[in-house]
């Protein structure tokens, strides 16, 4: 499955942003879908995970209470409301996909897609 993440962008603390990540090639709605993230200088970290049928998720400690995982399986669409921003959230954002719920949380998942910068202002 091929993945292109977008609607990143510059943002003062406080504001919000959506992002979306589109999904083409295979069955989108088999798919457990999440976001990661990769700070300058530090390691990529888990983000939030959506099951296949929406009816699970998973945060990190970091975004519970702000940031809000969706998917519109008849769009092939992930979602990810970012409300509250705060400048360590700063990142690239990226959109993986994995058969296994599991596995994807943990960061290998099978299919990654490309970044999209979020930059927080203070």
């Amino acid at each position: 499955v091929q993945l292109q993440a977008s609607g990143g962008g510059l943002v003062q603390a406080g504001g919000s942003l959506r992002l979306s990540c589109t999904a083409s090639g295979r069955t989108f709605s088999s798919f457990a879908m999440g976001w990661f993230r990769q700070a300058p200088g530090k390691e990529r970290e888990f983000v939030a995970a959506i099951s296949w049928s929406g009816g699970r998720t998973s945060y990190a400690d970091s975004v519970k209470g702000r940031f809000t995982i969706s998917r519109d399986n008849a769009k092939n669409t992930l979602y990810l409301q970012m409300n509250s921003l705060k400048p360590e959230d700063t990142a690239l954002y990226y959109c993986a996909a994995d058969a296994i719920f599991n596995r994807l949380v943990a960061g290998t998942g099978g299919y990654w897609g490309q970044g999209t910068q979020v930059t927080v202002s203070s």
